[in-house]
């Protein structure tokens, strides 16, 4: 069963996202990295395979 959207903002804050806010119902997260990333969704949808799948690949990034 896919994750919802607000499960995903979870794990970016967590992970030392800050919304930077945006239009309608996208948001924009910024890291300290400089690792920027955009949700679209409101927050009780499903998130689409690639959503999960980027939000992933981000929190990856900053590791490195």
């Amino acid at each position: 069963m896919p994750r919802k959207i607000r499960e995903l903002i979870k794990d970016l804050k967590k992970a030392g996202f800050a919304n930077r806010g945006g239009k309608g119902s996208h948001r924009n997260y910024v890291h300290s990295s400089g690792v920027v990333l955009t949700i679209s969704g409101k927050l009780s949808d499903e998130a689409k395979p690639y959503q999960e799948k980027l939000v992933k690949q981000k929190i990856e990034e900053i590791k490195k």
